[in-house]
Parts: structure tokens; sequence; C-alpha cells
């Protein structure tokens, strides 16, 4: 198969793309903010597992793509305070009746750069989260890394502070399409990092990589596929590059029309078909629309299971996203007003979301569907609810247009449709938050 698409030439429009979270970011509120507030006060839900994830939000550089909070430009002393604000916030939920006796399923360390803090920045932040809370009973701990940041000695400390699963951001091995996107490394910092980091000894190591990076060309994408392979990594993420409105890429294109220079949806759906079909054929197993691992060694994503299953998400540090007891929520996104909040000794929620049951019902089964299978078992068992029948109109839509096929109880994608999976989301929202902006 050509990879090369010419029946769809038209590049990535900007906008959000990648579903996330139900229902869409846009209509969280200030205004709930009591229900998240009621939510951290009630008895925990029976049988409900709960993670933390912890933002941290320093770069080298910002990436063209990067849509995230993230600052380059804060010094030592104003990383110190941003610590301890975080640390201060993680203590702030200790004593909450959600809580009880829970210990958290899962820990993630996201960015922004985890691995751009310090060896000792690290020990200090675990060390005082100690005092309220650990991670012992944790079955997944992970920790995002660019490779640019990494040296043996940081590596050995990142396992020592806990984590079980390591995650490079490769993103590409091409020198070029990393510096023309923003990239803070180069490729020889990705093998050096990647050696240390099996020499270290972590039990899961993932290589994250983007398929239609700015500069991105057929033999360039097929390189890194290569050269990704012979990595031998537990677990490979690919994404589909995006071009949300707060990044570089989408400002240079809103002053040539509001297309970006990425390319078409339809080209980026052939590269990561090309990848999933040589990662497979090198024993790897695809796992959802972006994830592929090695089955024999790897243990399975628990803070992706657990989160699209409905667990709850206790989201710390600047503008971070959380879910508790029914009820989303978002911190304040602005440095100053995250800070300030802490210092006042409070929860620096900016927003929230009270979800009913029939939401929740529609989060779990978008989120699900995005390994490429449903089973109608779990939600009948979970929701009391059957989703052929409450859901017909969408999942009738699939199997006519050739993306699903239904047998029984299972719901199964075709390739095509895994590959585009985000785009047949919508079609299970309630009509309200159809065509709305999602973020």
């Amino acid at each position: 198969m050509e990879l090369e698409v010419l029946a769809e030439k038209k590049k990535t429009e900007v906008g959000s793309y990648f579903v996330a979270n139900y229902p869409p970011f846009s209509v969280w509120s200030p205004d709930h903010k009591p229900a998240i507030e009621s939510a951290l006060s009630r008895p925990p839900r029976p049988d409900t597992p709960v993670g933390l994830y912890l933002h941290i939000p320093f770069c080298r550089k910002r990436c063209k793509f990067c849509y995230f909070r993230v600052y380059t430009d804060k010094n030592a002393s104003e990383i110190e305070v941003y610590l301890d604000a975080l640390n201060r916030e993680i203590a702030l939920y200790a004593g909450h009746g959600g809580f009880g006796s829970r210990q958290f399923e899962f820990v993630y360390f996201g960015g922004g750069t985890p691995s751009y803090l310090s060896n000792a920045q690290l020990e200090r932040l675990v060390e005082r989260i100690n005092h309220t809370w650990t991670w012992s009973a944790a079955r997944e701990v992970t920790f995002e890394c660019e490779p640019g940041t990494l040296k043996e000695s940081k590596l050995q400390t990142i396992k020592k502070i806990g984590v079980t699963r390591l995650s490079l951001g490769v993103e590409h091995f091409d020198d070029e399409v990393l510096s023309i996107n923003g990239r803070a490394h180069k490729s020889p910092e990705i093998l050096r990092a990647y050696q240390w980091a099996r020499e270290v000894g972590f039990p899961q190591i993932n290589v994250d990589l983007i398929a239609g990076m700015l500069g991105e060309t057929e033999d360039k994408w097929k390189d890194t596929v290569e050269k990704t392979i012979a990595l031998d990594a537990d677990s490979v993420t690919i994404y589909q590059m995006e071009v949300p409105y707060n990044t570089g890429i989408a400002k240079d294109a809103r002053e040539h029309g509001g297309v970006s220079e990425v390319a078409s949806w339809a080209q980026k759906r052939a590269w990561v078909d090309y990848a999933f079909r040589q990662f497979e054929a090198s024993g790897y197993v695809v796992s959802s629309g972006y994830t592929l691992v090695k089955p024999s060694r790897h243990a399975g994503f628990v803070y992706r299971d657990s989160l699209w299953r409905g667990a709850d998400l206790v989201g710390t540090g600047v503008a971070s996203f959380g879910h508790f007891q029914g009820v989303h929520y978002q911190n304040y996104d602005k440095w100053e007003d995250y800070i300030e909040r802490i210092q006042l000794g409070q929860l620096p929620i900016h927003r929230a979301l009270p979800v009913s049951q029939h939401q929740l019902l529609i989060r779990e089964m978008i989120l699900l569907l995005k390994t490429g299978k449903l089973d109608a078992a779990y939600f009948r068992k979970k929701f009391s609810v059957e989703i052929f029948d409450e859901f017909r109109e969408g999942f009738d839509s699939l199997v006519e247009e050739g993306v699903a096929a239904i047998t029984g109880d299972e719901v199964r994608l075709t390739r095509e449709g895994l590959l585009r999976v985000d785009t047949l989301l919508p079609r299970f929202f309630e009509p309200e938050f159809r065509n709305i902006r999602y973020t």
C-alpha cells in the first residue's frame, strides 16, 4: 500500500480532535464549584479506584504543537514556589470525607516535562507528599520524560521515587522534523536515554510518537517506525497530529486562512496504519486507536484503563483536570491564580461540572470505544442499560458506514474505524453537545 494519499489534499484544520472526556470541557463552569466541594465531602463510592495526577509545567522549549499549560521562563526559585504549592495542594485533599482509607491505584507525573526537575527537587517533592499520602499500593506510577533532560543518575532517582512506567516523549527520529516542530531534543539523545532507562531497570518503558508533524514525509515516517521497532519498547503510543486553538501552529494557520501546514487526516491515518502493521509484524498488539503493546511483557495501562472505566482522579497542579465522585473539575490555569489560592489555604479549583448517571454512561462508552471494542454486558451490569437500545441510531450508523461490526454483545471497530475513532464519538453525545466547541 502506498502511504501517500492523493484523494484528500486538504491540510489539517485548526481545532480540537482528540476526545478525552464528556461532557465537553467548554460547558464546565465556575458556577458549579459547589458541586465538587460537596463531592469531596461525601463518603466514597464502593469499589471506585482513585488516582493522582501531578502536573509539572516546566519545559526547555515550547513545542509548536503544544496546547498544555507550560512554562519555559521560570527560574529555580519560582520552580521551588510551584513545587511547594503542589505539595500543599495535595495535602489539602487529605481529610476530605470522600477519601476515607482509599489509596491511590495509579499515579501519573505529566507535563510539561516532569524530567525537567532536578534529582533533589524530585526527591523533596515525593518526600513531602509522603507526609500525607503514599503510593506504595499503586499498581502503576507513570513518569513522562523528554529524552534530552535525562542522565543516568536522574533515571535512578525517578526509579527510586517509585516510578514503574517510564514514558519517553520521542515523537520522531528525524532531527529536522524535531527542530521544525520546536522539540528540544535530538535523535542521539533518544538512543542514549533509552539505553540508560533499560540499564536502570524500569518494569515498563513506553515510547511516544506523533504522525504528521510539520516537515513529515513518507520516508522519514518509515525510518522513525523502523528505529522505534529496533528499540523494542514495552509499549508504543502514536498520536495523529492535531492543531488545537492555542498552539503555535494554530497561530500561524490563522494568519493563512485557518488551515495549517499539518498533513491531512487521511494521510495521517495512512501513516498510523502503516506503523500499526509494521509493529504487529514485530510482535506488538494494537491496544487502542493510539497504543500498541508487547503482550508477553506489558502489564497494561492502569492509568488509562481505570480512568476509562470511571475511576476518580485527583488532578493537581496549575490547569490540571480531575474527576471525583461524579463531578468534573479543573484548577485555575494561570500561575498567579493557582499560587494565590494555595497560599490562602484553599484548593485551587476554578470550574466544575456535575455529571448525571446517563452522562457517566456516555463517557465510559465513548472512551472504551477508543480501544476498538465494546461489551454490552459490561454496561448492562454497571448501568442497567441496554446500550444497543439506548444508542441504536449511533451504533446502526457505525455498521452502515462499514467502520464497525456487531456480534452478540460485542461491538468491534474495523481498522479504518479505529484510526479515526475520535471522529465517530460525537454521534453518541447528547444533542445539545454535538455541535459546540469541544474545549
